[in-house]
């Protein structure tokens, strides 16, 4: 089990940073898909929060179970999902490994998320929810949030904040304490920002520079950031239109930063 530190110090790791593709793209030649850089080598989106003793995961795509073991991570206290795509909740069945970590005690894994998304979750995990399971299926404890109201994971208070991530898709934010992040968004709802005042660290997505229909790109990102006014900000679910990060990172303005695969940072809880 990973040391979480002092009680007053929270840890963020950036577990990916790249979009539903990853970086690089399958087949893909550009050159920031041919980059030595590991810091252009994006896994599918997610992070960890370790708090107060307490493990969090945002989100748990594709790449789950290399981002668990990169990490060396045998414990979590809850996992938060923002939306029901593929690319944020398609490695929930690798949950079943840290439900038997202690075997034979089984430790369920409580998952939290809007009724929307939990449903997707039912549904293509259906075996993991029916009565009469089979041997080695997760262990889920399925947690459905009201995302107007604030809610307890793991211990932690967490405040949801909602935005669209297109006119059909709905997507969820999480406060915990001195951190936001927010991945997928292109709008808020109305009132929402208000959530983010004192935020000392916001993560928030921006796809590329170019606009993008149902993802923030960097201007509007920047945007946000100069209105919440956090201490620093960084940048993910980064695609590889977003260019190197080593060039990209010249054109961000002080205090915003690109995030990147394995990044830690620490803030004050």
């Amino acid at each position: 089990i990973r040391d979480t530190g002092p009680n007053n110090i929270m840890k963020l790791m950036f577990l990916g940073t790249g979009t539903s593709q990853g970086v690089p793209v399958i087949g893909c030649r550009c050159e920031v898909c041919a980059s030595a850089d590991r810091r252009d080598r994006r896994l599918r989106t997610s992070a960890m929060v370790e708090t107060r003793g307490r493990r969090l995961l945002i989100d748990a795509g594709p790449d789950f179970r290399y981002q668990m073991l990169r990490a060396g991570v045998s414990r979590v206290d809850a996992i938060l999902l923002t939306h029901e795509h593929k690319d944020h909740i398609g490695g929930l069945d690798d949950v079943r490994a840290l439900n038997f970590v202690d075997y034979p005690v089984v430790r369920p894994v409580d998952i939290y998320a809007t009724p929307r998304t939990a449903a997707c979750v039912r549904k293509d995990f259906d075996y993991a929810f029916v009565e009469d399971k089979y041997r080695g299926v997760p262990e889920i404890r399925l947690h459905e949030i009201d995302p107007s109201r604030p809610f307890t994971a793991g211990g932690v208070e967490i405040v949801p904040i909602r935005g669209k991530h297109s006119e059909r898709f709905d997507v969820t934010g999480y406060r915990i304490g001195p951190l936001a992040y927010m991945t997928d968004f292109k709008t808020l709802l109305q009132g929402e920002a208000e959530k983010l005042a004192g935020v000392d660290t916001l993560v928030v997505n921006a796809l590329r520079f170019a606009p993008h229909y149902s993802h923030f790109d960097v201007e509007e990102a920047v945007t946000l950031i100069r209105e919440v006014k956090p201490r620093r900000a960084f940048l993910t679910h980064i695609s590889h239109d977003m260019g190197l990060h080593a060039l990209a990172s010249l054109k961000l303005p002080e205090g915003v930063s690109l995030a990147y695969d394995t990044l830690e940072i620490e803030i004050d809880d």
